[in-house]
């Protein structure tokens, strides 16, 4: 049997980190926040890293730099919820976005199902089981089996080049 092996040319440098935020600025995402618990303490931050996976079973991911000050709860934590705010909770993701040692003193919110914190007025919800936590160099991605998901009526939040959209204002293409 015959093989057929190609040399691979050399890979061009990288791009710096400059271009790689314009980039990123281009790419619309929703807003979230995601939470747990530490020792029955609510902990959170936001997060625009959130993707769906699979609809069966349902599966998510989120993705969290290791120097979060919520990192390592979610890395021990069983269970994390995913709040998808709506366009009322500018004050939420500014809170969540923010270094404080107790981002949920002026928040709404009740335990999920397996304890996860919900946000009141989010536009959507999900409580998840961690099921594999993957190293990609500065973040970890949190691989979750979705256990609880409710929405609202709510216009969800959008983020695109440092501001923030109406979900709900914007107009279809075609």
């Amino acid at each position: 049997m015959t093989t057929r092996s190609t040399l691979m040319p050399a890979l061009p440098t990288k791009p710096d980190t400059d271009l790689m935020k314009q980039v990123n600025r281009q790419f619309v995402t929703g807003v979230t926040v995601v939470t747990a618990l530490d020792d029955n303490v609510p902990k959170g931050l936001a997060v625009n890293a959130f993707s769906s996976i699979s609809l069966d079973p349902p599966t998510v991911m989120v993705c969290v730099q290791h120097t979060s000050s919520t990192h390592d709860c979610l890395f021990r934590t069983g269970h994390l919820a995913i709040n998808i705010l709506s366009t009322d909770q500018r004050d939420v993701v500014n809170c969540f976005a923010a270094k404080s040692d107790d981002k949920f003193r002026d928040i709404d919110w009740t335990p999920g199902p397996y304890g996860s914190p919900l946000i009141a007025g989010s536009s959507a919800q999900l409580e998840a089981e961690i099921r594999e936590r993957l190293q990609a160099s500065t973040h970890t991605v949190f691989i979750c089996r979705v256990v609880h998901a409710s929405t609202t009526d709510s216009d969800p939040m959008v983020y695109r080049a440092g501001r923030f959209f109406d979900g709900g204002a914007l107009p279809p293409l075609g």
